[in-house]
């Protein structure tokens, strides 16, 4: 039996080059017993039991993209057979090359088990994570405390970085710590959960953003356990409301149901309130709304109450575009009035933008809907529709000359770029738009009122928060 001695946990790399060696030498998976030794000196053969074999003459060993993906994964499982699982696949490869292929084969399979236990772990980990304030040489520092399944912390240590890279932290878990000062990331050893702060002055406010976001006619309860297992919520500050509003679900729902929406204003159609104003100069953004408001481009005027124009500062340098009015807006006349323009005005109050210093408008201007009763349900309006209503935005932003246009939901984008593009990928980058203005694309409000998985929820907010923080900084260095 030969012994092998890897010098660390989730050494891959040492790994492979063990593998490398090994089927050099032609010794079988069941003549070998790997074993780990964190932080010793990389004596890979060290403490073997008989000598190995001379290198067998054979050409190069070549694996698989999909083999060195899956390992690079699988070795950040806490398995202590992770080693020798991959290295009997290893050996199969050489004279079974389509392998990988058969998902079924129970090595593969087992394997790939592996690594998506690893990649739950990971988004676990970016979704329950919660830093709290603390202090380090009289300035702010914060601290989380996480206990992972597998060891993922160096390999998610550069997702935190890149999503909060303006503040100093540091992540503990029982295995291994990591710190950003802001220039770089930093390792050590495992810490306890006694050296994480257990409450700071942000929480009441984050606790009561939790409530409020809260929306008992989608929970479901099971779906919600199996995402956010029980085990993660001693570490979330939003943890002592859950069961409380689990329990107030139905009565929450009903009181909803009850209520309704606001009666949309009666028929027919009026013009936009900004029409009856005083007579507004000639292309300016009051000008243009008087104009729109006898708009009979597309068929969305009829059902709508009122033609919604955008408003803000005519000298704005962010402009934001969404990428319709909703049931309220319709009402009022203005946009984001309604539950999404409340929640987009606190994310850009975390952010550190004020909105009195943007310009806001959507897409289309009139609210697309289907009657149901006596509520009125959102439709997505079409590309023919989104098309009808470009002028109107193209003439808006030609005034207000904005540094950065932000985009928010794929409507916004495929209006303010002329193409679709893919929210995904798109997010959390300056890109270039047809008339040279700076865009960014992100997520639509109305978007993250809609995830049922409040973990989720709150994870894609902070992203939210993020970019619009990406909005104001790109701006102010303009």
């Amino acid at each position: 039996m030969h012994a092998v001695v890897l010098p660390g946990e989730t050494d891959f790399s040492g790994f492979r080059a063990v593998a490398r060696d090994l089927i050099a030498r032609a010794v079988p998976p069941e003549r070998v017993a790997f074993s780990v030794k964190g932080g010793e000196a990389p004596d890979l053969f060290a403490g073997a039991a008989e000598p190995l074999p001379a290198p067998v003459p054979a050409a190069p060993l070549a694996v698989p993209r999909g083999f060195l993906t899956l390992a690079e994964t699988v070795v950040l499982h806490r398995d202590p057979e992770r080693f020798a699982r991959l290295y009997r696949l290893v050996w199969r490869l050489r004279t079974e090359p389509q392998l990988m292929r058969v998902a079924v084969d129970p090595d593969v399979a087992e394997l790939e088990a592996m690594a998506k236990a690893v990649r739950r772990d990971i988004h676990k980990m970016r979704a329950f994570v919660r830093f709290r304030r603390s202090e380090l040489a009289g300035e702010p520092w914060f601290v989380a405390w996480f206990e992972p399944d597998h060891r993922i912390v160096a390999a998610n240590a550069p997702f935190f970085m890149r999503r909060f890279a303006s503040m100093r932290w540091s992540i503990l878990t029982p295995d291994a710590t990591v710190h950003w000062d802001g220039e770089g990331l930093a390792f050590g050893p495992g810490s306890r959960r006694a050296d994480a702060p257990t409450d700071d002055a942000l929480e009441a406010l984050w606790r009561g953003y939790y409530s409020s976001i809260f929306n008992p006619a989608r929970l479901k309860v099971g779906a919600m356990r199996a995402e956010m297992p029980e085990k993660y919520w001693r570490n979330l500050p939003e943890a002592p409301l859950i069961r409380p509003l689990i329990a107030e679900a139905r009565r929450r729902s009903e009181e909803m149901v009850e209520t309704g929406p606001s009666a949309p204003n009666p028929r027919p159609h009026r013009p936009h309130a900004i029409a009856v104003a005083a007579p507004a100069e000639t292309g300016t953004p009051a000008a243009l709304a008087a104009e729109a408001a006898g708009c009979r481009a597309c068929p969305l005027w009829e059902p709508a109450t009122q033609t919604v124009f955008g408003e803000g500062r005519e000298d704005a340098p962010l402009l934001f575009v969404g990428e319709q009015p909703g049931d309220q807006e319709d009402i009022a006349g203005r946009p984001f009035v309604g539950p999404a323009g409340q929640l987009f005005d606190r994310a850009l109050s975390e952010a550190g933008v004020d909105r009195e210093d943007a310009y806001v408008t959507n897409a289309v201007k009139h609210f697309k809907f289907v009657p149901r009763g006596k509520r009125r349900i959102h439709q997505k309006p079409s590309t023919g529709e989104v098309r009808a209503c470009q002028p109107w935005l193209k003439r808006e932003i030609a005034f207000v000359r904005p540094r950065l246009i932000v985009a928010m939901g794929a409507t916004a984008a495929l209006s303010v770029l002329g193409r679709t593009v893919p929210i995904g990928k798109s997010r959390g980058r300056i890109i270039e738009g047809p008339d040279g203005t700076a865009v960014l694309v992100t997520v639509h409000p109305s978007y993250l009122l809609r995830l049922p998985d409040p973990a989720t929820k709150a994870t894609e907010y902070a992203a939210f928060v993020e970019d619009l923080r990406l909005a104001g900084e790109t701006v102010r260095g303009g």
